[in-house]
C-alpha cells in the first residue's frame, strides 16, 4: 500500500505529465482528486482557536501562531478509499449517462475512471 504522499506524488507526477501533453480531461480528473485529498486534510472548523474581540484585527488571535490548525493526517487505507470513492462516484455516473442516452459524456467518465485505475 502507498503512502499518503506516495500518493500525491503519483497523482502529481500523473498531472505533470497530462499537462505537458495538453490532455485536459486526464489533468481535470488529477486535480479533482488532488483536491478532495487537500479537503480531506481540512481541519474541522471547531478546532480553530477563538477569536479576539477587541483586537488589532477583527477576528484576529493574540500571539503569533496562536492562530494556526494544523492540518489532519490521513492514512493510506483513507487516502485509498478516498480515490475509490471518486471512481464509483464517476461510474455511477456513467451509468446514469447512459441511461439517459449520453454516449460521448459517459465515455469521457470512463476515460476518467481508467486513469484512476492505472494509479
Amino acid at each position: 500500500m502507498k503512502t499518503v504522499d506516495e500518493w500525491k506524488a503519483t497523482l502529481r507526477a500523473a498531472l505533470k505529465d497530462a499537462l505537458r501533453t495538453r490532455n485536459a480531461p486526464v489533468s481535470a480528473v488529477l486535480r479533482e482528486t488532488l483536491a478532495a485529498i487537500d479537503n480531506a486534510e481540512a481541519p474541522d472548523v471547531s478546532a480553530a482557536p477563538e477569536a479576539v474581540v477587541g483586537g488589532v484585527i477583527a477576528g484576529g488571535v493574540e500571539g503569533l501562531g496562536k492562530g494556526e490548525v494544523s492540518r489532519l493526517l490521513l492514512s493510506p487505507e483513507a487516502v485509498a478509499a478516498l480515490i475509490q470513492g471518486e471512481i464509483q462516484e464517476r461510474r455511477e455516473a456513467v451509468a446514469l449517462y447512459l441511461q439517459l442516452g449520453k454516449a460521448e459524456e459517459a465515455r469521457a467518465l470512463s476515460a476518467q475512471v481508467d486513469v484512476l485505475l492505472a494509479l
